[in-house]
């Protein structure tokens, strides 16, 4: 019986961490997806911040934030928050036992489980509040929803308090972690103001595009991934013991079907979707549809374990579609300015998520839970609402304090160079591809031996004598913008008249008409920069109406894009590896 018990235990502590572990990785998921939907000059305020939310809350969480959640009984005011004099006298009611007995190994596989919970409601916040928030606020704001918000409607849920004891489900926390999350984005973003630039002098809401969708899609498949750990490990077992020491593999399926629940809801939440923003914008949105995903497994997560595949399917369908109505309406109509949608996808979905499990709970959860269908509905909707009551008056009375004594919010001039600089002393996140010299300072010191200073290299310049340039040759440079797609078409026609030296570079721009018109996240974007290929040719005895023509002749489709060619005279040209100039210059003949 011993050893029976001491494998199901460890199956079952090993199973929990791994799923710890997905879930803590979480954190690089947010961080990705909230850099790459703002803009690069914040990416290293994201970065940190993130950090942050686990680093400074995790410990809190562990001091004050575990044993409100979990320590003492459930009785009285037990049933709303745990007793501080418990986690220290070892008077621990319940699994959750804290420093009562910390050496028992389970205690620290759900003490750990449960931290990085609080770090992923924690991080929510930083993509709504993300360009324009004070680092230092932040990271007081982290530390209290860690150690006090999280862990008391944490209780409630989670803890034995008075919703789970009225059999409310939030099976990995739709509620518990995101929509406390997402209402504390929405009371933060609101009290902080929008973005500069945001809104225009009629109201409307203008785009401000993040600098990297490839960070933000490489973000979403990593929160994908690690939402069955979020979802799967919240059965916190894979094995269990009977009293006659028979061991059941129940959890084991359970786990397995929650796990297919969370995908489904996933798939469809971003088809979804991708439907929806492709009928209403004439194109499919790009980052709306990560949001759908992530929407959609919001919206699963509290009724995981309840409903069947074809509800999983459903969930997830109408958060995606919810997802991208919410995020307009907080754009254009609420006004609150969220660059990466966090309240819609955690806020919104999550509440979403949670009273819809009561509407799709299958009968089989029903009958075992003694609930009637309306029954189970009104409990739902009495968590969602209890709860969204006390993280916005707490979170409120946390932002405004902070916003009246050191201050939310950066300068404006800090806002506009950007938080990487003003904050971290960061010059750029991406300083290896910079090549514009004001962005990157570069010295360069000659050293000497101050005592002896004739160790000095010295340096000797030489002045060459300018070789002569016959005036009779003329050199014309010809600019030809044009699609990407006719690059090779273009290339082989000017090979084909002679020229064999030419220079191509990608470029955005666009005409008269503005480009072509396009949305970003549901916003009309007034410019759209379209790509095209610049290609730069310099002659002197090829004719330069041969370019042209021939370029003509290659672009041309009546169409709108076909491309401009610009014409320059150019005074000289020098060959720099041999010092020739003019028409030798254009030479490649050793």
């Amino acid at each position: 019986m011993e050893n029976v018990t001491s494998i199901v235990t460890g199956v079952n502590i090993l199973w929990t961490l791994i799923a710890a572990c997905m879930v803590f990785f979480m954190q690089a998921g947010f961080a990705l997806v909230e850099a790459g939907l703002t803009r690069a000059k914040n990416a290293g305020n994201i970065l940190m911040k993130n950090m942050m939310d686990f680093a400074c809350g995790v410990p809190v969480y562990f001091i004050i934030g575990f044993s409100l959640m979990f320590a003492g009984n459930k009785e009285g005011m037990g049933a709303f928050i745990g007793n501080l004099t418990d986690m220290f006298t070892g008077a621990v009611d319940g699994d959750f036992n804290f420093l009562a007995s910390l050496s028992e190994h389970y205690n620290f596989t759900n003490l750990i489980f449960m931290s990085v919970f609080c770090a992923t409601a924690a991080t929510i916040v930083s993509g709504s509040m993300a360009e324009r928030t004070k680092f230092k606020s932040y990271v007081i704001y982290s530390i209290v929803i860690s150690g006090i918000v999280y862990p008391i409607s944490g209780r409630w849920i989670w803890g034995g308090g008075w919703l789970s004891q009225m059999g409310f489900n939030d099976f990995a926390g739709s509620t518990a972690v995101h929509m406390v999350g997402g209402i504390s984005a929405l009371i933060g973003a609101k009290i902080l103001g929008p973005r500069i630039g945001k809104y225009g002098k009629d109201g409307k809401a203008k785009a401000i595009p993040g600098h990297n969708l490839t960070l933000a899609g490489l973000g979403t498949f990593l929160l994908w991934f690690c939402w069955f750990g979020f979802n799967g490990g919240s059965t916190v077992a894979m094995l269990e013991e009977s009293d006659g020491g028979i061991v059941s593999y129940a959890a084991a399926l359970l786990s397995s079907r929650i796990i297919v629940n969370t995908n489904i809801a996933a798939c469809l939440g971003a088809v979804a979707t991708m439907t929806f923003t492709w009928i209403k914008y004439k194109k499919p949105d790009v980052s709306m549809t990560l949001n759908g995903a992530l929407g959609g497994l919001v919206a699963i997560t509290a009724g995981c374990n309840a409903v069947n595949q074809w509800a999983a399917a459903l969930i997830g369908a109408i958060a995606g579609i919810v997802v991208v109505l919410s995020v307009e309406f907080f754009d254009n109509v609420a006004k609150v300015d969220d660059p990466v949608g966090a309240v819609s996808v955690h806020g919104v979905c999550g509440a979403l998520g949670t009273i819809l499990t009561g509407v799709f709970a299958s009968n089989a959860f029903l009958e075992a839970a003694g609930k009637t269908r309306i029954e189970q509905i009104g409990i739902q909707i009495l968590g969602v609402v209890t709860v969204a009551i006390w993280v916005s008056v707490t979170m409120t009375i946390v932002f405004q304090f902070l916003k009246h004594t050191i201050g939310l919010r950066v300068s404006t001039e800090d806002e506009i160079i950007g938080l990487d600089l003003t904050e971290h002393g960061l010059a750029s996140s991406y300083a290896g591809f910079l090549t514009d010299p004001d962005a990157i300072q570069e010295s360069v010191v000659i050293e000497s031996d101050s005592k002896n200073p004739a160790s000095e290299i010295p340096v000797e310049i030489v002045h060459r004598p300018r070789p002569a340039i016959d005036t009779d040759v003329k050199f014309t440079k010809i600019d030809i913008i044009t699609r990407p797609s006719k690059l090779e078409d273009l290339k082989v026609a000017m090979n084909g008249i002679g020229i064999t030296g030419m220079t191509v570079t990608n470029v955005m721009g666009y005409g008269m008409q503005k480009g072509n018109q396009a949305h970003y996240r549901g916003v009309e974007i007034d410019v759209t920069f379209l790509p095209k290929v610049k290609l730069e040719i310099v002659v002197c005895k090829v004719p330069v109406r041969t370019v042209i023509d021939t370029a003509k002749k290659v672009l041309q489709t009546g169409s709108i894009g076909d491309g401009k060619i610009f014409v320059h005279d150019v005074e000289n040209v020098v060959k720099v590896r041999t010092g020739e100039e003019g028409y030798d210059a254009l030479q490649d003949v050793e």
